[in-house]
């Protein structure tokens, strides 16, 4: 006998689970429609040359790698090294996220498209992370992008779509995180190592994991001087409100002109007055986002410092994402949900309205073969004005009936009994309250449930 089971960092979603889960997504779509973005759609498994290499070599170890067909697994593999391996037994990975996929559509298409093309995706990506709390490794992302502009306006604009979500979904305390990845760049210059830009990144991007003095030990070990690490130090220093921040890196980066570039559309980001914010973003100089790709403005989300869950959502401009697969200067920009965390946070914050989690409103009870015929007839009706009804599924005790619709949760039942059928009347009962009352057809039809 199979014990079952499911792999770990995956997870099954119940009918009550699935419906808040809609909710979110509905509430997503719902604001990428509006702002005028595009729905797309991209195969789970892409060609592992299009995913590796592009989000660091962190990313690359978290590939889950999909074995070609029929291979077998033999001595003459386990002889090679790791990269010869691979390459031996597989040619495909699952998708590690939407952004990289996203920007080989746009190459293979790009004569079909109209630039800009605004596009959104929601849909699962996969990731070999150690499973923990809000960390899985099958997840869902809803993204949006614009590639083909390089207008800040859209920076804006993707900023206003996390406001608008996030406030419908009635979430606050929430932080809107920003930086520029130019800005870190300009780091690198003032210290004179540009060509260890990357790797300053991923150490600033762990000081949350790895506090102040494990970014100077890792800095260290990267073969900064411990003066380059004192500049670093003093950016990573830096507080104050926006505005302060803003004069601030001024005054430290002022001999790198790409510093400057990346202050000056922060600056226009926060103060363009194009757009009114309910939860205004913030300029954050540690947000680093360890990914590549990043050449612009990026962007994080946090969640309410009293749920421990952390990021709930990022993005950021990239101007050559699409050169690497040989389409050159094509500038984009995106942005990412991640709505299994959207769902914890929520969750815990008891922040679903009772709509979202409701299926069935009205449950008619099946009585016998007179009853169950005239309930079918009043149940269409009211499924065609968009109620959600049921009729139970056999002639049954009564008391099976209305356990039933309790452990469904749905509110209302509706009695067709000898009585009831006599007088062209129903028995409409409210399971919240316990009100019984007898009313007419043409009521029942009525009746706001």
């Amino acid at each position: 006998m199979i014990k079952p089971g499911i792999p770990k960092g995956t997870r099954d979603f119940g009918p009550v689970v699935v419906r808040k889960r809609n909710y979110i997504f509905q509430t997503i779509r719902e604001t990428f429609e509006v702002f005028g973005f595009q729905p797309l759609e991209t195969p789970a498994m892409e060609n592992l040359s299009t995913l590796t290499g592009k989000y660091g070599e962190e990313g690359d170890k978290l590939m889950f790698k999909v074995l070609n067909n029929g291979e077998i697994f033999t001595e003459a593999h386990a002889a090679k090294d790791n990269k010869e391996l691979i390459s031996a037994i597989t040619e495909k990975a699952l998708r590690y996220d939407l952004t990289i996929p996203f920007a080989r559509y746009v190459v293979m298409n790009r004569n079909d498209l109209a630039l800009p093309f605004k596009r959104y995706q929601m849909q699962p990506v996969w990731r070999a992370d150690k499973p923990q709390k809000s960390r899985y490794r099958e997840f869902y992302q809803c993204d949006a992008d614009v590639v083909g502009s390089n207008s800040l306006i859209n920076e804006v604009e993707l900023l206003l779509i996390y406001d608008t979500v996030f406030t419908k979904l009635g979430l606050e305390g929430y932080e809107l995180r920003i930086n520029n990845r130019k800005i870190l760049s300009g780091l690198a210059e003032v210290i004179g190592k540009s060509e260890l830009l990357t790797d300053i990144t991923i150490s600033i991007d762990k000081l949350d994991k790895i506090g102040a003095d494990g970014v100077r030990k890792e800095l260290q070990e990267r073969g900064l001087t411990n003066e380059d690490i004192n500049t670093i130090e003093q950016f990573l220093a830096i507080g104050g409100t926006s505005e302060e921040k803003l004069a601030k890196l001024k005054d430290l980066l002022q001999s790198s002109a790409t510093a400057l570039k990346g202050i000056e559309e922060l600056s226009f980001v926060l103060n363009s007055g194009y757009g009114n914010f309910n939860t205004t973003p913030v300029i954050d100089v540690t947000l680093a986002r360890g990914l590549n790709y990043y050449t612009g403005m990026i962007v994080e989300v946090k969640a309410p410092a009293k749920v421990a869950i952390g990021s709930i959502g990022g993005g950021g401009r990239y101007d050559d994402l699409t050169g690497l697969f040989g389409l050159k200067d094509i500038s984009g920009v995106g942005i990412s949900f991640g709505v299994d965390r959207i769902y914890d946070v929520l969750e815990e914050l008891q922040l679903f309205p009772e709509a979202a989690q409701q299926s069935t409103r009205v449950l008619f009870l099946n009585l016998g073969e007179a009853s169950a015929r005239r309930a079918f007839s009043y149940m269409m009706q009211l499924r065609a004005k968009g109620i959600a009804a049921e009729l139970f599924h056999e002639n049954s005790k009564m008391d099976k009936q209305m356990k039933y619709a309790d452990k469904r949760g749905i509110p209302y039942v509706v009695i067709l009994g000898e009585s009831e059928l006599q007088e062209n009347m129903v028995s409409l009962k409210n399971l919240t309250n316990g009100q019984q009352e007898k009313i007419g057809a043409d009521a029942l039809l009525a009746f706001s449930f």
